[in-house]
């Protein structure tokens, strides 16, 4: 337990529930849950599922139909084959990277993740006993990998490399010659690689590019993606994962072993998500109005004393560089939430590499997201003039 990390959204959740019972107002810029409704068709398809009796227990790996649908979906979006057998269907998207780390990855072996990054990723690459290798993510470069730097990272011990993009916490999404280079580099060192895409529908005029529809990759890419972001579907608790059949295999016991599986009505309720036209209408009225939001918020962010931001091409996250205030990034986030009443994350929540940022999630509406932009505003000017 001493080597198991936790995450800092929930923290300050935690945190600013405690100051709003005691009468304060709160803008909630720290947790990554969009404020959407979930789309009514996907609701009816539910509560139609629970009616007609899914309510028990399923294959572990998930309903065979819902797998079908989740490889067929898969295999549009990406333009390659996926059959059901390399599908596993998942109580919450995490369980993927848990169950990949558990099947494939020995205490010692080397995972390179990205700094800023997930803080699950190095949280559970610890717990395990391996050995979490960061690759830094720099400004300067809009958060994308610098290639040259990952090369040199890889050793005889690495095992495994986590991609994440859209990026949580920089918004920060890798280009098509990235991941190229990338599917290159675990073919020739023979690496496994989990993709972490959960936020692949939420994009500003970027192309979405997997390593899984490289060449050479379907055998060594398990895929992590679900429904929480794009759907908002956070407390529905479904993921799944994309994998070789054999390491698809493994995740399905590792399924028997722990959840036993997916909650049978919210599969059934996926078929709808991932078919409808009305839900993918959803999806794109959802992401219009995040990218208003986005630049909303990094334009008053750019106006404020000793911080600037870069426009964040995809998620819905905000990564301002906030050095020049001169107060730490650990010290800021305090003081926004205790006196200003703002909650945000200090951006080494995110890893060493978040030093001198901030991570805000804009997943509230405009007039929210106003309000914190005049309190952090009103803050900082009589905090910096101090």
């Amino acid at each position: 337990m001493g080597r198991l990390g936790t995450e800092g959204a929930f923290e300050v959740l935690a945190r600013a529930r405690q100051l709003e019972a005691e009468g304060r107002h709160v803008v909630h810029m720290e947790i990554g849950e969009p404020d959407f409704p979930t789309p009514d068709n996907i609701v009816e398809a539910a509560v139609g599922a629970i009616r007609a009796g899914y309510t028990h227990y399923t294959p572990a790996a998930g309903i065979a139909q819902v797998r079908e649908t989740v490889a067929a979906f898969v295999a549009r979006r990406l333009g390659i084959e996926v059959g059901p057998a390399e599908v596993v269907l998942v109580p919450g998207s995490k369980n993927v990277l848990l169950f990949l780390l558990l099947a494939c990855v020995e205490p010692g072996d080397e995972v390179i993740y990205p700094d800023p990054g997930y803080p699950v990723y190095a949280s559970l690459v610890n717990f395990l006993g391996a050995v979490p290798v960061p690759v830094v993510l720099r400004e300067e470069r809009d958060f994308r990998l610098d290639l040259e730097e990952l090369a040199a990272l890889v050793t005889p011990r690495t095992r495994l490399l986590i991609l994440n993009s859209p990026q949580n916490p920089t918004g920060g999404v890798l280009a098509r010659e990235d991941v190229e280079f990338v599917a290159r580099l675990a073919v020739e060192h023979d690496l496994l690689v989990l993709s972490d895409e959960i936020y692949s529908r939420i994009l500003y005029g970027q192309e979405h590019v997997s390593v899984l529809s490289q060449p050479g990759m379907k055998e060594r890419t398990v895929l992590l993606d679900g429904l929480s972001k794009a759907y908002a579907m956070c407390g529905w608790r479904l993921g799944y994962g994309v994998a070789p059949p054999e390491i698809a295999a493994a995740m399905e016991k590792l399924m028997i072993n722990t959840s036993s599986c997916a909650a049978a009505f919210t599969q059934m309720a996926t078929i709808e998500a991932l078919e409808s036209p009305e839900s993918e209408a959803a999806v794109q009225r959802m992401v219009a109005r995040f990218r208003a939001r986005r630049d909303l918020l990094v334009e008053g962010l750019n106006r404020m004393p000793g911080i600037r931001c870069r426009l964040p091409q995809g998620s819905f996250y905000a990564f301002p560089n906030v050095e020049a205030t001169g107060i730490g990034e650990e010290q800021l986030a305090v003081e926004l939430l205790e006196r200003a009443g703002v909650a945000v994350l200090a951006g080494t929540a995110f890893g060493a590499a978040g030093a001198g940022f901030l991570r805000l999630a804009y997943t509230q509406a405009e007039e929210e997201l106003r309000l914190g932009l005049e309190r952090m505003g009103n803050y900082l000017a009589s905090r910096v003039r101090g």
